[in-house]
């Protein structure tokens, strides 16, 4: 079983910035923002392998997974041995590469990873977006076996006057957990997923959840996305072939906290996530607040 991540887009929200260096390589703290995923998306058990989906444009992302003996050996022949282990670990993840070099949309870049899958279920995870503590798809492969390994994405709930802006499921809850409210829209909560709704009128939305991120999918999918025609925005979109596969299979979804992840799909998100990180590191918070001035006040 393999993770996909789809990492060939431009990154133009970080524009110049992203002119020669890929957005996936902007660091939070020491790390890219990259390998937190790459690390999230191996925590789930039978997950061997992560697949990158990147541009032939970007060839600075492979650089970055690959090994460097030379580097390693060099940097302990200066006493530098937790900076060596550091980037012999990023080298030695269990990474591989597919190329999307037409950018026709996620479910184009997801089918690009087809031959890499094997004909098995698969995680894909969206690469702006990371959870520090790698539980989500843990849960969500947890689901997915108590519904006879059914397809499974994760949700979040979203303000009534903001549905409009996502993705959202039409289904029922078919389990919450104890002191839940009615609507199963607290964290834990399971839904069966009848439908998908493409940013709804709030009057209109069958619920007020709407897709985080991260998918757990039936290799089924790859063959619908083989026949997928364009939708939104001119391009091959993964929510389209998700409605198609709900007509064959059953779907489910696990309602999360989407604050448990870290945003960096943005200049502002982005520096904000390093931030909280930072703050959250014992190693790192008393040289970051000492860094950061005493004209700002932190908590």
């Amino acid at each position: 079983m393999k993770s996909i991540i789809p990492a060939a887009g431009l990154g133009t929200r970080f524009l110049p910035a992203t002119k020669c260096s890929p957005k996936e390589l902007l660091p939070v703290l020491n790390k890219p923002v990259i390998q937190y995923v790459v690390e999230e998306a191996l925590e789930p058990a039978g997950v061997e392998g992560v697949v990158i989906v990147n541009s032939h444009e970007k060839p600075q992302i492979e650089a970055y997974f690959a090994e460097d003996a030379d580097f390693e050996s060099m940097l302990r022949e200066r006493g530098k041995n937790d900076l060596a282990d550091a980037v012999h670990e990023a080298g030695a993840l269990p990474v591989s590469f597919v190329y999307q070099d037409d950018p026709k949309g996620l479910g184009h870049a997801v089918y690009c990873a087809k031959d890499e899958m094997d004909g098995d279920p698969f995680f894909v995870l969206l690469g702006d977006y990371f959870v520090p503590d790698r539980q989500m798809c843990v849960d969500m492969a947890t689901v997915s076996a108590a519904h006879n390994n059914a397809s499974v994405i994760a949700v979040a709930p979203v303000p009534a006057d903001q549905v409009s802006r996502y993705g959202i499921i039409a289904g029922e809850c078919v389990e919450s957990l104890p002191g839940c409210d009615a609507t199963g829209e607290d964290e834990g909560a399971v839904w069966k997923v009848t439908g998908l709704v493409e940013k709804p009128a709030p009057e209109d939305a069958p619920s007020h959840l709407f897709i985080v991120g991260r998918y757990l999918l039936s290799p089924r999918i790859m063959d619908l996305l083989a026949t997928q025609g364009t939708g939104a925005g001119g391009e091959i979109q993964l929510t389209d072939a998700m409605e198609r596969l709900l007509e064959e299979e059953e779907m489910y979804a696990v309602v999360v906290d989407p604050d448990k992840g870290c945003d960096t799909g943005t200049p502002a998100a982005w520096a904000a996530t390093n931030a909280r990180m930072a703050l959250a590191d014992e190693t790192q918070v008393a040289a970051f607040k000492e860094a950061l001035g005493k004209g700002v006040r932190l908590g």
